[in-house]
């Protein structure tokens, strides 16, 4: 099987929640070949709670990878007024699975990948989503083909799912879910995070791969 590579971009002042949770399932992908990466604008990012970062690949790197997450912080909308920083996302869901976190969503909506696609963020990035001539559904995840965006930090577990059954299978994300949920609580965590990811699933056969 080829190489795969997904992306987290993270930003400065990013929510550890967004990135490092998804970052975690992701890597429960045991494939040789299967590579997660932060991606950052700078080889250092500092978190909204003063959590310093390396990256381990450039924005220009995650352009190139098979799925790009984006993650969230408390300064998205300095990234999104960013002009330079913007014009460096070349994204695009015709060849890569695209996801966004929470405010990351008002970056995939900037770059103009949400138009006409109803999308979810978290509740203080909301009207800035709307703004941006968005719809914002009341749910944690929604996906439209290769784009999919969720809402609350600890919908990233939706995000990282759906993104490993797109490009694994449904089993590979079921089991990933299953590693990280509270013993105890494991089908109940399964079942809710393969719930809400199943519905945007049906236009896939069950191993995926982007082209």
């Amino acid at each position: 099987m080829r190489p795969t590579h997904v992306a987290i971009l993270t930003f400065e002042g990013f929510n550890e929640l967004d990135s490092l949770i998804a970052l975690g399932i992701l890597n429960r992908v045991k494939r040789l070949g299967w590579r997660v990466s932060i991606a950052s604008p700078t080889p250092k990012v500092r978190s909204m709670n003063g959590v310093v970062i390396e990256a381990q690949a450039s924005l220009e790197e995650a352009c190139e990878a098979d799925a790009v997450l984006v993650g969230s912080g408390m300064l998205t909308r300095d990234v999104v007024a960013d002009a330079a920083l913007m014009s460096r996302l070349k994204l695009d869901p015709a060849r890569q699975l695209i996801g966004a976190q929470c405010s990351g969503t008002l970056v995939l909506a900037k770059l103009g990948l949400l138009d006409g696609v109803a999308a979810c963020t978290d509740l203080t990035t909301k009207p800035w989503v709307q703004e941006a001539g968005v719809q914002v559904l009341e749910r944690p995840f929604t996906a439209k083909g290769n784009v999919a965006t969720s809402g609350g930090c600890l919908a990233s577990q939706y995000l990282a799912a759906w993104c490993i059954a797109r490009l694994e299978g449904f089993e590979a994300a079921r089991s990933a879910i299953h590693y990280v949920a509270p013993v105890g609580e494991k089908t109940e965590y399964v079942t809710r995070a393969m719930a809400n990811i199943t519905p945007y699933l049906t236009d896939t056969p069950e191993m995926t791969r982007v082209a």
